[in-house]
């Protein structure tokens, strides 16, 4: 039986079985498998992986193995440099689409101004053909999701906790800077824009009438928004965050 051994570096170590997370794996390689294929059977996505290295040598998704290698597998946070890299560079203003078990991770996303689209019953078929065809980053915490060819620039989300999950995807993509809180719609994804007062009077209660004065509106949506007591909170939230990565 041709086999080869395969060691995985840093968080790439999470989608291990615990009693594989210290040292080589033996993997059976006689079926001539495609390297992606070895990874993705010992329970790592392909979305994850940045470099392999074959016995030093960079190699591809498509490589055959033929027996006796020893296979380091890095993610992008600790992939040497000079090497093959595999894992596509998020864009500079990345857009997002999330599967059904992220719905609060997308509305903050959208609160800090992120285009984030967010469905609760899109299948896994549409998500993979959205994310391909319309080059969005697809965000899940289905594993097997992110082992479907198709898909080439993805993260899994580790944290359970919603502004746990914020602050990682915020760390993942570098996104402190490109903050623009309060320019998105937190039901549907819609550009905020301004909108008169005398425009939309008659859907305001009558103490916002009285009281209000600047309105934002969904441009797809229709949602109106303006400053209640809630924004200082979140504004002081999101400065917290800023903070926190930097």
């Amino acid at each position: 039986m041709a086999s080869a051994d395969f060691r995985f570096h840093d968080r790439l170590i999470d989608f291990l079985p615990p009693a594989s997370r210290d040292g080589n794996i033996p993997r059976d390689v006689s079926r001539r498998a495609a390297i992606k294929d070895v990874i993705e059977s010992l329970g790592v996505p392909h979305t994850e992986v940045d470099v392999i290295l074959v016995d030093g040598a960079s190699v591809d998704f498509g490589h055959i193995l033929a027996g006796g290698e020893h296979v380091e597998v890095y993610p992008w946070t600790t992939a040497p440099s000079v090497a093959r890299h595999l894992r596509p560079r998020p864009p500079s203003c990345p857009r997002f689409l999330l599967d059904a078990q992220l719905g609060r991770l997308a509305r903050y996303l959208r609160l800090l101004g992120f285009d984030c689209r967010y469905h609760n019953d899109i299948g896994d078929a549409e998500l993979v053909a959205q994310a391909e065809e319309q080059g969005l980053i697809l965000l899940t915490r289905d594993r097997n999701l992110l082992k479907r060819k198709r898909i080439r620039l993805a993260h899994y989300v580790r944290a359970d906790a919603p502004w746990q999950q914020v602050e990682e995807v915020c760390r993942e993509f570098d996104l402190a800077p490109a903050f623009a809180p309060f320019t998105r719609c937190t039901q549907c994804n819609g550009r905020l824009i301004p909108v008169d007062k005398a425009d939309i009077v008659d859907r305001l209660e009558p103490l916002t009438r009285r009281y209000v004065d600047d309105f934002l509106q969904c441009e797809g949506c229709g949602q109106l928004y303006w400053r209640g007591s809630h924004v200082s909170p979140m504004e002081a939230r999101v400065e917290q965050l800023r903070q926190t990565l930097a």
